[in-house]
């Protein structure tokens, strides 16, 4: 086992660690166990009893966390003709076409967190399927960013909007804010984002479908909540 260092040993000591605590109380031990000297993200770990294997056993999708992550993202919109000042106009961070796709393959450009593109360009975006997709950063329709209405994509986008995604381990991991927040804010923020992952079983989904959940802070312990009430 790894030597822990003291302010972990610190944390750890405030909560037992295979406890499953009501969501509320699981958030505010979140904050107390949080020791760095910046503002910690918080974020969730929901394990799934589902096989990412299967196509009609994914769970993916979009959801607007009321209060945002606390982190500012960067947006690359790929668009072509009056698309491009339309998103210019809505506050894309970046804007073009070819000259990013060439950026990405030849530079390993990743100064961006979230690609936006309109459905005609889709064709010149897939070149970037083997390096974006593995990143979870590939345009999507499911999550909203395929899309026309680019003005809509990207104030949302903005306003707090977050993908979730399955991984390998039938995980799903995001951000639900930042321990500054305080605890109103990342319960409603956390319920939001649990609400959606409930909502979003898939039919071919058997037994138990929340497995575990887990929050935690960047650098703090993590801490377990009642499967059985997710959402109190």
């Amino acid at each position: 086992m790894p030597k822990r260092g003291k302010k972990y040993r610190e944390s750890a000591g405030l909560y037992e660690a295979e406890k499953q605590y009501d969501s509320v109380e699981a958030l505010e031990l979140v904050q107390k166990t949080a020791k760095a000297n910046f503002d910690e993200t918080v974020e969730i770990s929901v394990k799934l009893g589902v096989d990412p294997r299967h196509a009609d056993q994914q769970v993916r999708g979009a959801v607007v966390l009321p209060h945002g992550t606390g982190k500012t993202r960067k947006v690359l919109v790929m668009a072509k003709g009056e698309k491009v000042k339309e998103a210019e106009d809505a506050g894309a961070d970046y804007v073009g076409l070819e000259e990013y796709v060439e950026k990405i393959q030849k530079e390993s450009w990743f100064e961006f967190d979230v690609v936006v593109a309109t459905p005609d360009v889709m064709n010149v975006v897939g070149r970037l399927g083997k390096v974006l997709g593995p990143k979870g950063l590939m345009p999507n329709p499911k999550s909203g960013t395929v899309t026309f209405d680019l003005a809509r994509a990207i104030a949302e986008i903005k306003a707090g909007k977050i993908e979730y995604r399955l991984d390998k381990t039938s995980i799903i991991h995001a951000p639900i804010g930042k321990v500054s927040f305080g605890t109103e804010k990342l319960v409603e923020n956390y319920r939001t984002l649990m609400e959606a992952i409930i909502k979003a079983k898939p039919a071919a989904a058997k037994g138990q479908y929340l497995r575990s959940i887990v929050v935690s802070s960047t650098m703090g312990p993590g801490i377990k909540i009642n499967t059985g009430k997710p959402v109190d």
